[in-house]
């Protein structure tokens, strides 16, 4: 599964989880998930009461995904707010305990989106999640991009070895699960 954290069509992160998903081997699906614009506000009074059913979808997507890939822009110095909104909405949920994630940033900036990146790993992190070392920051990312994906040859490298990481590692807690039995 992936997360777009930018709601534009044309955002040089959802370019890039639209060239991950066209990356995949066979035997391997990449879902990018379009509902995050439609979540809620956060509000732990009506995670209390009962999420409303965007927010359960959601959770259900990220339950049944073997590992997530979530590519997000950099504001203000960190993670979009959007995407923060999408993950508080998860936090009492569990959904990413222990789930294999890989967090890319693409930029316009020189940066690449480095303290985004940051951020939302530390916050996946305090959520449980298995953040995975390949995660990748891509900067000066516009001119790396031709007709809504990914072209640059060495990028493209970079974004197989974090596809590559995520089915090694979503492949490893299978196993491990079906030894726990």
């Amino acid at each position: 599964m992936a997360i777009v954290g930018s709601l534009r069509e044309g955002s040089l992160n959802r370019s890039v989880a639209l060239t991950a998903a066209d990356l995949c081997g066979p035997g391997t699906e990449l879902t990018i998930f379009e509902g995050l614009a439609g979540l809620p506000y956060f509000e732990h009074d009506v995670e209390v009461a009962g999420p409303p059913a965007s927010v359960m979808a959601f959770r259900a997507e990220l339950k049944s995904a073997d590992a997530v890939l979530i590519t997000c822009p950099e504001y203000a110095a960190g993670m979009s707010g959007v995407l923060k909104n999408g993950l508080e909405w998860i936090v009492g949920g569990g959904e990413l305990v222990g789930k294999p994630v890989a967090v890319v940033t693409a930029s316009p900036a020189t940066t690449g989106g480095e303290r985004a990146r940051a951020w939302t790993t530390e916050t996946l992190r305090m959520m449980g999640a298995d953040v995975l070392p390949e995660s990748m920051s891509i900067p000066v990312a516009g001119p790396k991009m031709k007709g809504g994906r990914v072209a640059d040859e060495a990028t493209l490298d970079q974004l197989r070895e974090v596809l590559a990481a995520m089915a090694r590692s979503a492949a490893a807690k299978t196993a491990l699960a079906a030894a726990e039995g």
